[in-house]
């Protein structure tokens, strides 16, 4: 049996330091982040050369801490950005570059409320190399037998035992060291997520806007970028570019996008302004698990808001196609999150995203108040994890989508609801009829009318508007406390 490499070939490994200045702070995390990664970005390319290292590799991830000792009383106006009781809570960062305004603005309400320092310096948490090299298109990792070592005896990987989401899911209260969670997530959370929607959308995570849109409908991405077209054609609209999958990237109306050889899973879209406070639209195809898939991963970019907008079946008889739904209740009975979240836990309407949806459908429509109700009805909406539902028996599953009170039925949005309460990020729902399989019109080839036409091309335009709209809004308006457990972490 071979014997263990006998050191580990380390950067230098500094004392951690103290910051009263935010962006001081995230230069330092950025500083010690890019040590890291080039230090393993380099012993990787030596080892591919040279074959096997005579020590083992390692760098570690860049670790902010904070320490209070007071109970003293501060500006708790905001839900975030300020810690409920004495004592020591810290997170390990990752990618300071792309997080650079919201490490800012959270470090800085930290000073800001609590009067201590910053503590910045390397974690005890190892940098996998797979992420390290993750942003290199030069270099790829080989698969497991490819080299003439294990990869694992040499360098790090990434390690499903503490790459979870516990401090989110509200099971876990205090780090090994005894210190309690600063952050939602982990470095190696992070970078996982980061890794998968590399992946999965065929774009990089940096064009991911603040607002973000969920779709199961392809020709909503047609209507997209058509509006993403005359958006860039337009310089009041604040729109400075469109990024299609393979990160092509157009910043005039007349750009040329070649079309994608190969799609991805979740073809993804960037509508980009210079602050981030754009529109990212996710065609996340049909069903519960791309929903969550979807989520789990994007809700590491910590965006503002996300919103559904697709196609439903309508349970109602009052309903035409075309008609639109806004959700404000679910009904889940999609099973992809009974583990994380338990079915028992209620998935509120929030007032803020409900309003924005209905001002936006007035102001797209031009119909208001009563008017409203020929075109849109308010309720239930039911997501379930079986498209042919209508197939089997249905006695008891259109007794309890009475008793439930449901509209509406998909496959995703309680889904992406659910998950918007898990992770704190504000989510809303509005859907279009295409289908009302419990009164003989089902999902077939010419039975859309022509209002159903005109109804599902204004819909992506309702949600881009309200998108807008809930830019406007104050940003402690949206991340409000309705999303907040009894124990949260500081950073939003």
């Amino acid at each position: 049996m071979q014997d263990a490499l006998p050191n580990h070939i380390l950067p230098g490994h500094p004392e951690p330091e103290a910051f009263t200045s935010a962006e001081a702070a995230v230069d330092r995390l950025d500083q010690l982040y890019t040590e890291a990664v080039s230090h393993l970005t380099a012993a990787f390319n030596t080892a591919l050369r040279d074959g096997r290292p005579q020590a083992r590799v390692r760098a570690y991830y860049p670790e902010i801490r904070l320490t209070v000792s007071s109970f003293g009383k501060i500006d708790s106006r905001l839900s975030f950005g300020h810690v409920a009781q004495p004592g020591s809570y810290s997170t390990t960062v990752t990618r300071p570059d792309l997080f650079r305004n919201y490490l800012v603005q959270q470090l800085g309400l930290l000073l800001e409320n609590h009067g201590v320092p910053i503590m910045v310096g390397p974690s005890s948490t190892p940098m996998p190399v797979h992420f390290a090299v993750a942003g290199n298109p030069a270099i790829s990792i080989p698969q497991e037998g490819a080299l003439d070592f294990p990869l694992r005896d040499v360098f790090d990987v990434p390690d499903l035992a503490t790459t979870n989401d516990d401090i989110v899911n509200g099971t876990l209260a205090h780090f090994a060291d005894g210190s309690m969670p600063l952050a939602p997530f982990t470095a190696q959370r992070v970078d996982y997520s980061l890794a998968r929607l590399s992946h999965y959308t065929a774009t990089d995570a940096s064009h991911f806007q603040n607002h973000v849109l969920f779709t199961n409908y392809q020709f909503y991405v047609d209507e997209f970028e058509a509006y993403a077209r005359a958006a860039l054609g337009d310089p009041a609209s604040g729109y400075t570019a469109f990024v299609a999958t393979g990160n092509q990237t157009i910043t005039t109306a007349d750009g040329l996008i070649q079309p994608s050889p190969k799609m991805p899973q979740m073809p993804t879209y960037h509508l980009k302004r210079a602050d981030g406070q754009g529109i990212t639209l996710v065609n996340i195809g049909v069903g519960p698990s791309n929903a969550k898939t979807a989520t789990d991963h994007i809700a590491v970019l910590r965006p503002h808001a996300w919103l559904m907008v697709g196609h439903c079946a309508g349970l109602r008889n009052t309903q035409a196609l075309g008609d639109f739904v806004l959700a404000h209740a679910y009904l889940r009975e999609d099973h992809v999150l009974d583990d994380d979240l338990p079915v028992w836990v209620p998935i509120p309407a929030l007032a803020e995203i409900q309003i924005a949806l209905e001002d936006a459908v007035e102001a797209v429509t031009q119909l208001e108040g009563y008017e409203l109700k020929r075109i849109m009805r308010t309720g239930t909406v039911a997501t379930i994890d079986n498209r042919n539902w209508e197939l089997r028996d249905q006695s008891g599953p259109v007794r309890r989508l009475s008793q439930s009170r449901a509209v509406a039925l998909d496959m995703e949005s309680a889904t992406i609801a659910a998950n918007g309460f898990r992770f704190r990020v504000p989510y809303g729902t509005l859907l279009c009829v295409s289908d009302k399989p419990l009164h003989g019109e089902l999902k077939l080839p010419g039975m859309a009318s022509d209002f159903y036409k005109t109804q599902v091309s204004r819909h992506l335009q309702i949600g881009i508007r309200a998108m807008e709209l809930l830019r406007e809004m104050p940003v402690a308006r949206i991340h409000s406390r309705k999303l907040r457990s009894f124990e949260e972490t500081a950073f939003l």
